[in-house]
């Protein structure tokens, strides 16, 4: 399956790469996109790994990093609605698709 992130959780991703980049060093701004990489690829091998949350959505927590991947299931691809730092109110991302 296709992995397709929605725009806000593209800037999320950056947002938090920027983040470790700048408060540890740009090494783990780094990880934390490989990190974000090796959860999707294996997302688009098997989709249904993340837990369901809130109907159709599902999260898949990163490894190494307090983030979830926020998505759902089309017929084609997977829908990444955010990448969620688990910190954050649920449900912040309600308004997209």
């Amino acid at each position: 399956m296709t992995i397709l992130l929605a725009p806000e959780a593209e800037q999320e991703l950056m947002e938090g790469a920027l983040f470790y980049a700048r408060e540890a060093n740009a090494e783990l701004g780094f990880a934390f996109i490989s990190e974000f990489e090796r959860s999707a690829a294996l997302l688009a091998e098997q989709p249904r790994l993340g837990a369901v949350w809130r109907g159709r959505v599902r999260r898949f927590p990163l490894r190494r990093f307090p983030y979830s991947i926020v998505y759902y299931l089309s017929q084609l691809d997977v829908r990444v609605l955010a990448v969620a730092h688990q910190s954050r109110k649920p449900g912040f991302w309600s308004g997209r698709s």
